[in-house]
Parts: C-alpha cells; structure tokens; sequence
C-alpha cells in the first residue's frame, strides 16, 4: 500500500511538472489517502501484535 501511496506520488510531481494540474491533483489525493490508509492500518496491527504477544507471556 505504501507502494502505491508512492507510486501515485511520483505521478503527481510529473503531471505537475508537465503542467497537467487537475492529473497532479487527482494523484496527489489518491497518494494521501493511500498513506493515511497505510498508517491506520500499521496501527491497528501493531495494537493487534501487542495484545496477542501479551496473550502469549502469561
């Protein structure tokens, strides 16, 4: 997911530079929305890892 969120982050700076400002935007969005997804879902697992470890030491 990270991947994408940079991938589509290299498409932006391109169509900026290019001068395709609404394609830049789009991909801007969708790389922003794609790391937010990235870290929400990075923090659920690493709180889902340290309840299940817990589990494991008692």
């Amino acid at each position: 997911m990270l991947r994408w969120a940079l991938i589509f982050f290299i498409i932006s700076v391109v169509a900026a530079f290019f001068g395709f400002g609404g394609i830049a935007t789009a991909a801007a969005g969708v790389a922003k929305m794609l790391f937010y997804l990235f870290l929400a879902v990075a923090v659920i697992l690493l709180i889902a890892g340290l309840v299940a470890g817990r589990g494991m030491l008692r």
